[in-house]
């Protein structure tokens, strides 16, 4: 009797799957499939995260300043009113000159079709203190009476933000967190990163310490200037001066202190939790169930 082929392809039937110059060799279990397998999940999980919360806070300062242009608007007016008003002693006189520049910027923002945010700002902190320097007059009060009350909103606001700033600072929840919460998509999951809390704590204290010190200053001078321990020309001298030195050049430099903070890049952000916890890819998911 014949034996049979040991070349088992000239049988009919299943071809083997090992033989055939069109078919891949048949490989041991473990060969191959686990090493890609492992590449797979060196590639996910070595993938750099770029962003930071520096970077995030960076530009969420950038968008609620406007900018350089943003700044601009918002405080030009704001001092040509100041200035005028102080010079002058005529509060119309100081609200034509300040309601002009920034209607001449409200008209470019508009023809650029941009925002008038900023714009708008200003005229409404200048329309506030026009409203206070008008019930005073309308009290009769004089020009110093006048002028002292134009002063006031500034320093409730600046009393105001630094107590509720500080408080929130002091509870562990500093409200520039609340920035970075609105980019990671979770307004109070960066709370759970203590190395994030601290760095908006910082921050935060940057904004609260201007307006403390413009509250310590001004409020003396005011509250002397209205009860004449001080003579009321001088009062009103002082917190000019006061208003001017203590305002942008003191927020620039505060803003320049967070600047230098913010360039360190240190803290990484997730965009699956602040403490760096990443979720599983789709490759990673995929892989897990195979196995």
């Amino acid at each position: 009797m014949a034996r049979a082929s040991a070349d088992h392809g000239d049988l009919p039937g299943p071809l083997d799957r090992g033989r055939g110059p069109d078919r891949r060799a048949r490989q041991a279990p473990g060969d191959v499939q686990p090493a890609l397998r492992a590449e797979a999940r060196v590639v996910t999980s070595t993938t750099p995260t770029t962003a930071t919360v520096e970077a995030v806070v960076r530009k969420q300062l950038s968008i609620a300043l406007g900018g350089r242009r943003g700044m601009l608007e918002a405080a030009v007016p704001t001092i040509m009113f100041t200035v005028t008003f102080l010079t002058t002693k005529d509060l119309r006189t100081a609200l034509y000159v300040s309601v002009g520049a920034a209607l001449i910027a409200l008209v470019l923002r508009i023809v650029q079709r941009s925002s008038v945010q900023f714009v708008v700002n200003a005229l409404v902190g200048i329309a506030i203190g026009a409203l206070f320097a008008l019930r005073a007059a309308r009290a009769g009060g004089d020009a110093n009476d006048q002028a002292l009350a134009y002063f006031l909103p500034g320093l409730l606001y600046n009393a105001g933000y630094a107590v509720v700033l500080g408080l929130s600072n002091l509870v562990r929840w500093p409200l520039v967190g609340f920035m970075v919460g609105s980019v990671m998509g979770d307004p109070t999951a960066w709370h759970k990163d203590r190395q994030i809390v601290k760095l908006c704590q910082r921050l935060t204290w940057c904004l609260v310490i201007p307006c403390l010190l413009r509250v310590m200053v001004q409020v003396p001078i005011y509250v002397a200037g209205r009860q004449k321990a001080m003579d009321p020309d001088a009062a009103v001298a002082a917190l000019g001066v006061a208003k001017l030195a203590m305002g942008w050049p003191l927020q620039l430099a505060s803003l320049a202190f967070m600047v230098w903070l913010l360039a360190r890049d240190a803290t990484p952000v997730s965009e699956s939790g602040p403490a760096g916890e990443q979720e599983p890819t789709r490759t990673d998911r995929g892989l897990a169930e195979e196995a």
